[in-house]
């Protein structure tokens, strides 16, 4: 008897462990991208999702989408686009040039006009189901923003409150806690928000599960960063009108 209850257990605990394995988050680093080169800039070059950001889905509102655009990025449509091989390193903030932020390939997401041209706003996003690791303190990712992007992150449906943790010369490497989902499986999702004063594009990359806890924000931290967005708006308005 206490044979079989081991065999069961073991039994058990693989299939648990081959299930979890199945079911984990890929390609967050968008390196898997399976992609010819293409020159920078218009016209448009389409790809499919599934060659540009296997394992995600992208959305544009709530309209799934099949293809995204390689190496170009809007200048007021919504969109979401893939950056590489062969693109230029993103811009400085607050610059205003997209691009690569880490390896080869970097994803934008861009809210805004809807590509139907019915007079609405969109929101840009992508979407994957998978499992989080056991003893995951904290989702981690590389950001390029503008100064008036408004994004957000949630997993399973629930919105989560992004924290920024340090920077690179193109980035904000933000966390979110995501301890309390530790272990459990259901949809991750970044997107690029409506935005009131401007162009909401979030670049990403190197998303990241970490045993690193992420600190809550203080209402003094909260109130630095709503007065360095100020100054960093007035900046990207002498740069476009100039």
């Amino acid at each position: 008897m206490r044979t079989n209850k081991l065999t069961i257990g073991i039994t058990f605990g693989i299939c648990a462990y081959l299930a979890h394995g199945q079911g984990n988050f890929q390609n967050l680093d968008f390196e898997s991208a399976t992609l010819s080169p293409v020159p920078p800039g218009p016209p448009p070059t389409w790809v499919s999702v599934s060659s540009a950001i296997p394992g995600w889905t992208a959305y544009l509102g709530a309209v799934q989408q099949a293809e995204v655009v390689q190496n170009d990025y809007s200048l007021g449509q919504a969109s979401i686009d893939i950056f590489g091989p062969n693109y230029p390193t993103a811009g400085n903030l607050p610059g205003a040039i997209p691009g690569i932020i880490d390896g080869n390939y970097s994803v934008l997401l861009q809210q805004g006009g809807n590509p139907l041209g019915n007079g609405t706003l969109v929101n840009a996003s992508i979407a994957q189901t998978g499992f989080v690791p056991l003893g995951s303190q904290s989702l981690q990712f590389k950001a390029w923003t503008t100064p008036f992007t408004e994004f957000s992150v949630s997993f399973d449906g629930n919105n989560l409150s992004p924290v920024a943790l340090g920077s690179g010369a193109n980035y904000t490497l933000y966390g979110v806690n995501i301890s309390s989902y530790d272990g459990q499986t259901g949809p991750l999702e970044f997107t690029a928000d409506f935005s009131g004063t401007g162009a909401s594009w979030l670049g990403l990359d190197d998303i990241a599960f970490s045993t690193q806890a992420v600190p809550e924000p203080s209402p003094v931290i909260l109130t630095g960063i709503g007065s360095l967005v100020l100054v960093l708006r007035r900046r990207w308005f002498r740069q476009t009108s100039s």
